[in-house]
């Protein structure tokens, strides 16, 4: 069996309703999210946060030494779990992650996180090109409505077309329970 990591992406104040950006479910995912790094922990699967940061203090959201850059209390990192913080959708660039992984002997990574359709949707097509396998935790992951050329989209579907695109070519999709279950 591979070595697996966890990465928990971007679990963020900022997506909670008392943000700038509140997710739809992101209570939810975050609960889930908080299952799986504790079943980690005690499994000593390694943990990896991710944690989005403007690059200046005029952006309109993800504010560095703001309260809405602080990852959520539910699933606030251990002291020994790296906190690596990323100014891109794509939590492998400019950031030292895939030397973090590398270092811990990752062969195989777990995702949970937010938002589903951006920084997961980044981080799970450049993990699968650099060989790693993944599973997806849909319900530990949330997102939230769109638009585009006058179509509004609602979250909910937002979210199924990310899973299954992610199902359809770049690795697994699995419930947080089936996956809790599995292991």
């Amino acid at each position: 069996m591979k070595k697996r990591g966890l990465i928990v992406v971007d679990l963020q104040n900022e997506y909670l309703p008392i943000g700038k950006l509140p997710l739809s479910g992101i209570e939810a995912a975050s609960a889930n999210a908080a299952q799986v790094i504790d079943d980690a922990r005690h499994k000593a699967i390694p943990v990896f946060h991710i944690r989005h940061e403007a690059t200046n203090d005029q952006s309109p959201i993800f504010v560095p030494g703001s309260d809405g850059v602080k990852i959520q209390p539910g699933v606030t990192p251990a002291d020994n779990e790296p906190v690596i913080i990323k100014h891109h959708i794509n939590a492998f660039r400019d950031t030292d992650l895939k030397q973090q992984l590398d270092a811990q002997g990752v062969e195989e990574l777990i995702i949970v996180g937010a938002m589903s359709h951006m920084c997961v949707d980044a981080i799970v097509r450049a993990a699968v090109d650099m060989g790693y396998p993944v599973t997806v935790l849909h319900d530990a992951c949330a997102t939230l409505d769109l638009s585009f050329a006058g179509v509004n989209v609602p979250a909910a579907h937002v979210h199924a077309a990310m899973m299954a695109a992610f199902e359809f070519g770049y690795g697994t999709v699995k419930s947080t329970q089936d996956y809790l279950s599995a292991v």
